[in-house]
């Protein structure tokens, strides 16, 4: 908490009456207030104190916030009116959002349903992609329930920019800012990315199905359990939703979406009506799209990121020297590497068995017997066969003599 500061009870020159206070952070706290240059509409001031700032950083991200803040316009969005500095403080003003938070509705009616979280997380979707698809991506990192608002029309707000990044950098180096529980493994890597975002999303989605905090979720390793910490939840989550969360809880951000409303337009797949097989003559061409093919994980895939994990947070609270940090980083490094090149080979070999296995159908289907064994054919099939045609054409040459 920041130490206690008088609040002073006019700004700007007595444009802003202040008559509340919304809430106190670790970086700063934040004022109602009455705006009397426009016909007495209120307003949240972010009031954040440079005197009492831990670090530079910190004093960095106040200035951050109000730059990117001021380039915004979306209605998922607090709406920028300026920002000053008056006797020492930052002050940041934005339109005030009339509800309440989903942590307040959470402890005070308890989980949310399945379709009040789906229109949560469509607008969460629509203003993470107005934010990441900008010339320079915007990441929030600090996507909770205390930091979305229902607003009284039923709608949602992301609000708090106090953690966003403007500047994607892709060697990593960021300072590690969050809340643990939401934040994405590889923001423990200083590598804040678009797809960050979205494993935040998922799990505060998590948290209002189930009223519970990430700690206290099911997991398996570094991975939430999403179908065991659903499979209480009455009434019952659909299937495709559950798919949805659990890949946007993916801990591998590779493999993690960097969009949501791909994942909630989906619907579950239905069960294919009887019907009779037709013949092979008559079956159409096959066409197998083919989709991106997810890469095998070595077995010590699932160790890496904890690794990493344990990595960003000694060098983050231990205050471990940077020569032994980077000498900790190389057999994570090395053993990363190895990781890759066994999950490379690995595919190409299930390419190459899934090509072989593609010829070995497409003869079967253009004429050999429906009971013929499927396998790969090696040069001595290919022996066989001209020896047998030469047998074949051997009485039909006596013949014509």
């Amino acid at each position: 908490m920041l130490p206690a500061v008088e609040t002073p009870t006019k700004l700007r020159g007595g444009r802003y009456t202040v008559v509340g206070t919304l809430g106190d952070g670790a970086q700063a706290t934040t004022l109602e207030a009455v705006d009397g240059s426009a016909g007495g509409r209120r307003v949240a001031i972010k009031r954040f104190s440079v005197r009492g700032a831990e670090s530079w950083k910190d004093v960095e991200l106040a200035e951050r916030e109000a730059r990117v803040l001021a380039r915004l316009d979306h209605p998922g969005l607090p709406r920028y009116v300026e920002h000053f500095e008056e006797n020492g403080d930052l002050y940041l003003v934005m339109e005030k959002i009339e509800g309440d938070s989903v942590a307040a509705r959470l402890k005070e009616r308890g989980p949310m349903s399945e379709a009040e979280t789906r229109a949560m997380l469509h607008e969460l979707s629509a203003a993470l992609e107005y934010l990441h698809e900008r010339d320079v991506p915007i990441v929030h990192r600090d996507i909770k329930p205390t930091n979305v608002i229902r607003r009284r029309d039923g709608s949602f707000v992301l609000i708090d920019f106090g953690a966003v990044r403007d500047k994607l950098r892709p060697e990593g180096g960021s300072t590690v800012v969050g809340t643990f529980g939401y934040m994405a493994p590889e923001q423990f890597q200083g590598r804040a990315l678009p797809a960050s975002d979205v494993y935040a999303a998922g799990v505060t989605a998590l948290a209002a199905l189930t009223g519970k905090q990430p700690e206290d979720l099911p997991h398996r390793g570094l991975r939430i359990d999403v179908r065991a910490a659903l499979r209480d939840v009455r009434p019952a989550v659909s299937e495709g939703f559950v798919r949805a969360l659990d890949t946007m809880v993916e801990p591998d951000p590779d493999a993690r979406p960097a969009r949501i409303t791909p994942l909630l337009e989906v619907e579950p797949p239905r069960a294919p009506a009887p019907a009779q097989v037709p013949h092979r003559s008559d079956r159409p061409p096959r066409d197998r799209p083919r989709g991106r093919r997810r890469r095998p994980r070595s077995p010590v895939a699932p160790y890496i990121g904890l690794l990493w994990m344990a990595w960003g947070l000694s060098w983050a609270f231990l205050h471990v020297s940077w020569g032994y940090m980077v000498l900790a980083m190389l057999p994570i490094f090395a053993l990363s590497q190895w990781s890759q090149e066994w999950s490379r080979k690995r595919q190409a070999e299930e390419l190459q068995r899934e090509q072989a296995t593609e010829q070995t159908r497409a003869r079967v289907e253009t004429g050999e017997p429906s009971d013929a064994r499927v396998r790969v054919p090696s040069p001595e099939d290919d022996e066989a066969d001209d020896e047998n045609a030469r047998g074949e054409r051997e009485p039909a040459r006596r013949a014509r003599r």
